[in-house]
C-alpha cells in the first residue's frame, strides 16, 4: 500500500514539476513529453527491480547511465536549467520506486527537489544577471576596450567577457558576455514587454 502511495506521490510531484513550474516558464513541449517519459520510466524500472532478485543498483546505474547518454547525444541544445528538470524528473521516480521505512520520507524528498526547482528557476532570483553571445562588427585585441564597447552597448556592467572568436579578415568579434543591469533597466525593460505583451 505504502508503495502505490509514494507511486502516486511521484506522478503528483512530476506534474507540478512539469506543468506547473517548467512549461509555464520555458514553453518548449518536446521537454515536457521527455521530462514524463524519463519520470515514468525510471519509476517503472527501478520498481520492477526493486521487487526481483536482480541488484537494484546495478539496474539504476543502467538507468542513469542511459539518461546521461540521451543528454550527451541530443540532437538539439539543451540550456542548464533544462539539464537540472532531466535530473529532477529522474531522482523523482527513482524516489518514488524505491521501498523505504517511512513515506513521508520520500515524500519529503520529493517535495524538496520541486521547491528546489521553484527557487531556483524563478525568474525573480538574480533577475539583473544575463548571458549572451554577442557578434560586433569590429576586431577589438584589447580587452579593456572590448569590456568598454560591450559596456557602452549593453548599457550594463560586464563581469566576464570571452573572446571566442577574432576574425581580423572579416573584421568581426564573437564574445561571450555575462553581465548586470541596471535595476532601473531591468524594470523598463520588463514594463516594455508587459506593455508588448498586452497590446498583442
Amino acid at each position: 500500500m505504502s508503495q502505490l502511495v509514494l507511486f502516486a506521490i511521484d506522478i503528483c510531484a512530476v506534474a507540478l514539476l512539469v506543468f506547473g513550474l517548467y512549461f509555464p516558464r520555458h514553453r518548449r513541449r518536446d521537454l515536457v513529453v521527455a521530462y514524463l517519459g524519463v519520470n515514468v520510466g525510471v519509476l517503472a524500472v527501478a520498481s520492477a527491480l526493486s521487487a526481483s532478485d536482480v541488484g537494484a543498483g546495478l539496474g539504476l546505474g543502467l538507468a542513469l547511465f542511459g539518461v546521461l547518454s540521451i543528454i550527451r547525444l541530443r540532437s538539439t541544445e539543451l540550456d542548464q536549467h533544462e539539464v537540472a528538470y532531466y535530473f529532477s524528473a529522474l531522482a523523482l521516480g527513482i524516489l518514488g520506486a524505491l521501498s523505504t521505512t517511512s513515506v513521508w520520507l520520500s515524500g519529503g524528498l520529493m517535495a524538496l527537489i520541486v521547491a528546489v526547482m521553484f527557487v531556483g528557476d524563478h525568474r525573480r532570483l538574480l533577475r539583473h544577471y544575463r548571458h549572451q553571445i554577442m557578434v560586433l562588427d569590429s576586431a577589438v585585441t584589447d580587452h579593456v576596450a572590448l569590456v568598454a564597447q560591450l559596456e557602452q552597448l549593453l548599457n550594463a556592467r560586464v563581469h566576464n567577457a570571452i573572446v571566442q572568436r577574432l576574425d581580423m579578415v572579416n573584421e568581426t568579434t564573437v564574445v561571450d558576455v555575462r553581465y548586470s543591469v541596471a535595476r532601473r533597466s531591468a524594470a523598463a525593460g520588463t514594463s516594455k514587454a508587459v506593455r508588448a505583451g498586452a497590446l498583442r
